[in-house]
């Protein structure tokens, strides 16, 4: 059984960010980012999510395997491939904390970490290394 999100996706290595939020919340622009610094798109707009082997195996619908928006340009060819899910970011909420608590949320009955998004130019890097190395306790 498959789950369609309303989300952009993007991994490093196969560790991916699952970019979630409404219409305009900065999805797309921050998957570019991430692409910017090596990812790899998963799908943009809509992620298929299927629980698999206790994780979460994200792909592009098929309409939308090999696109991606790029605002005031247009949709672009982009190419995709899927990964496992690692890490939520809610695009409609910023964080407010220097150093903010753990937050997990669940898709398809698996829990993931969930971080709010920030508003600093180093962001994506920082979910990079969020996905290469994880959070320190």
């Amino acid at each position: 059984m498959s789950v369609l999100l309303h989300a952009t996706a993007v991994h490093f290595g196969g560790r991916a960010v699952v970019l979630t939020g409404a219409s305009g919340s900065g999805k797309s622009t921050l998957g570019w980012m991430l692409i910017g610094l090596g990812g790899q798109l998963v799908a943009d707009d809509h992620v298929e999510v299927k629980r698999q082997d206790d994780g979460l195996w994200l792909t592009a619908p098929l309409i939308l395997a090999g696109k991606m928006e790029a605002r005031h340009l247009g949709i672009l060819r982009t190419p995709t491939s899927p990964a496992w899910a690692r890490l939520v970011v809610d695009m409609d909420r910023t964080e407010i904390h220097r150093l903010p608590p753990e937050r997990q949320t669940t898709i398809a009955g698996v829990p993931l970490p969930l971080i709010h998004k920030v508003e600093s130019p180093a962001f994506p890097a920082m979910l990079r290394a969020y996905l290469d190395g994880g959070r320190m306790e």
